[in-house]
């Protein structure tokens, strides 16, 4: 009996090892990152510039520092949209020209599937915490400097 409880014990302790490695590989850790720059703010930006970076992107993160953000790099320019099922927290998104023009900004609520797409074709867009843009009056025609040059 008490090989067996030691053994089950065992078992559950790499049961857990591994869900929490599981949920560890779910996040995207360990990103480079830039520092970009809009008027007098700063934002240090994680680089998702992979196509398994970007598929990742914020999921599953339960908080965000205030002047940090996920800038999303894609190789063509192109109607990239984005979606928030599995996003646990809210955020706002800049799509941005290579010019570093925003081009357009949109709110977006954790957990949802709604899609959200820039008004013209992008290489970039820039996630940050919820309002972020707003309640600093940045808006679309702003310029985003520091982007990553082709």
């Amino acid at each position: 009996m008490h090989k067996t409880r030691k053994n089950l014990l065992s078992l559950l302790a790499f049961a857990t090892l591994l869900s929490s490695g599981f949920a560890l590989a779910q996040y995207n850790v360990g990103l480079k990152t830039l520092e970009l720059k809009t008027g007098i703010y700063r934002i240090q930006a994680e680089i998702a510039d992979s196509s398994e970076t970007r598929q990742t992107g914020l999921m599953n993160r339960t908080s965000m520092p205030m002047n940090s953000g996920m800038l999303f790099v894609f190789e063509e320019k192109a109607g990239h949209c984005f979606w928030m099922f599995s996003t646990k927290i809210p955020l706002s998104i800049a799509f941005i020209a290579d010019d570093g023009k925003i081009v357009n900004i949109e709110e977006m609520q954790a957990g949802s599937t709604n899609n959200h797409c820039p008004k013209a074709p992008v290489r970039f867009a820039l996630e940050m915490n919820q309002r972020w843009f707003s309640d600093r009056v940045i808006t679309p025609g702003s310029v985003i400097s520091g982007l990553p040059k082709k």
